[in-house]
């Protein structure tokens, strides 16, 4: 019984230490890539257009990203990719700019963690005059795209604190 007590009290203890966390200490490394669609407009029509395009482009392009940590290989299959994005964008009947690079990035919340603005690598999809609501995320590390990639969400590890600090003192 002792044992249960003291594991409660350093469960409770790590608890409060976690829960203290601001976001600012949640960061994405240095050299993540994102990705982004704004949208023609706010209307129904352009959103789901910029919704419709996001699916097709994670599931005929993003599917097949490496299975790497080397952010070099996601950037070379990114550039190696814009054709076929290009394809999927011309099939849409609507005007576009498309960046890969350097792209300003208003402050964004990801997952309840809030990025602050400024100029980031991504990749960049504007549809018309860009003036609706975007869509983004980060394509590496790969944050966006473990939805689009269905067939390796098995890789995922999951683990369970309490289980760990039950292991470590019992």
């Amino acid at each position: 019984m002792k044992k249960v007590i003291i594991v409660l009290f350093f469960f409770t203890l790590i608890m409060l230490i976690n829960n203290n966390k601001t976001i600012e200490e949640i960061t994405l490394p240095s050299d993540s890539i994102r990705f982004r669609i704004i949208a023609n407009s706010n209307s129904l029509e352009d959103q789901t257009t910029k919704i419709k395009i996001k699916e097709r482009i994670e599931n005929e392009v993003f599917t097949k990203l490496p299975t790497t940590t080397n952010i070099n290989e996601y950037r070379r299959y990114i550039k190696d990719s814009i054709p076929a994005i290009k394809e999927i964008l011309n099939e849409s009947n609507i005007d576009y700019d498309i960046n890969f690079g350097d792209n300003y990035f208003p402050i964004k919340e990801f997952k309840g963690v809030t990025y602050e603005e400024g100029n980031y690598e991504s990749l960049v999809i504007t549809l018309g005059s860009g003036k609706g609501h975007n869509w983004w995320c980060v394509l590496f590390p790969p944050l966006c795209t473990i939805d689009a990639k269905a067939e390796n969400i098995k890789d995922v590890e999951y683990k369970s604190f309490i289980q760990e600090v039950l292991n470590k003192y019992l």
